[in-house]
């Protein structure tokens, strides 16, 4: 979503025409979060994906109209139809979306957005949507398994910090991914970049490296910690820290860390953490949808 505000703010530096529709109310389901939106031009060139589905060319058709008379518009899309020839998704959402034309006065909320250094909130008619900042992930170790990683949690809207003191290894070049390399140990580091909203991946197989990080870790707030390795060396580590942690402080460490997805590779290993932490951070067990009853979402 980060994407279309940064072309917003493209389009309002250079005086490019064009209509926002913004995603103000949903019910049933949860197709997307409130406040996502999509940007159309007067060539209809179309910037994000609001997931509407087949009904997506009634929200650009609404677009266009605002972009010719200024008028900003509403929009209620029903999801719950679906027959053979008109399609239709049929999962039972009803979503609420404002068309609009963002004014110059927009470009600074528009940058904010899409840098997601801070919450912003944005007023859209009589709506006020409020779009988060970036969740902050840490991971130690400029591993080739902290370059997937990386570059699937940006995708994931989560701004990515790799800590490792090795300037041959800590480069752009090996994790092109990460939003920041920081070429610290990481006891130097962690202790004043941890907050409440921080997930921390141990990735680097080194005492050295591993314990350091675990400590800072397990002393913070952080909310999730994860250590990535074998059984073995799990029950090593842990063993490193007793005399500093009592058992209730080490359960935070969730390791080895990922969900069991049989995964062998580094993407799909990277795949297992971020899935893993994605399901800390919402409470949920990491088991197959179709094992579900009820919504999805």
């Amino acid at each position: 979503m980060r994407d279309v505000f940064t072309v917003a703010a493209a389009w309002i530096e250079a005086r490019h025409p064009f209509a926002l529709a913004t995603l103000v109310g949903l019910h049933e389901a949860k197709t997307a979060a409130l406040g996502t939106t999509i940007a159309v031009d007067a060539e209809r060139r179309i910037v994000g994906n609001i997931g509407a589905g087949c009904y997506e060319s009634e929200i650009i058709e609404a677009a266009a109209l605002t972009l010719a008379d200024g008028i900003s518009r509403r929009l209620d899309v029903n999801l719950d139809s679906f027959d053979e020839l008109s399609g239709g998704t049929a999962c039972g959402a009803v979503m609420q979306l404002v068309v609009w034309r963002p004014g110059p006065s927009f470009l600074a909320e528009a940058r904010a957005i899409a840098s997601g250094e801070r919450n912003v909130v944005f007023t859209v008619e009589d709506f006020s949507c409020e779009i988060p900042a970036k969740r902050r992930l840490i991971l130690i170790g400029a591993t080739a398994l902290a370059a997937d990683l990386a570059a699937m949690a940006r995708r994931a809207d989560y701004h990515v910090i790799v800590v490792d003191p090795r300037p041959l290894f800590a480069t752009h070049e090996r994790v092109p991914g990460a939003d920041e390399l920081v070429r610290l140990w990481p006891e130097e580091y962690l202790p004043r970049a941890i907050d409440a909203a921080t997930a921390i991946v141990v990735l680097s197989h080194d005492p050295k490296f591993d314990l350091p990080a675990l400590r800072c870790a397990l002393r913070s707030d952080a909310a999730f910690i994860g250590l990535l390795g074998s059984r073995r060396a799990q029950s090593a580590r842990r063993d490193a820290l007793r005399d500093e942690f009592d058992e209730s402080t080490l359960a935070r460490i969730h390791g080895p860390v990922g969900l069991d997805i049989g995964g062998v590779t580094t993407a799909e290993t990277a795949i297992s953490i971020l899935a893993g932490i994605v399901a800390s951070r919402t409470g949920r067990a990491g088991s197959a949808l179709l094992a579900r009853a009820g919504a999805i979402h």
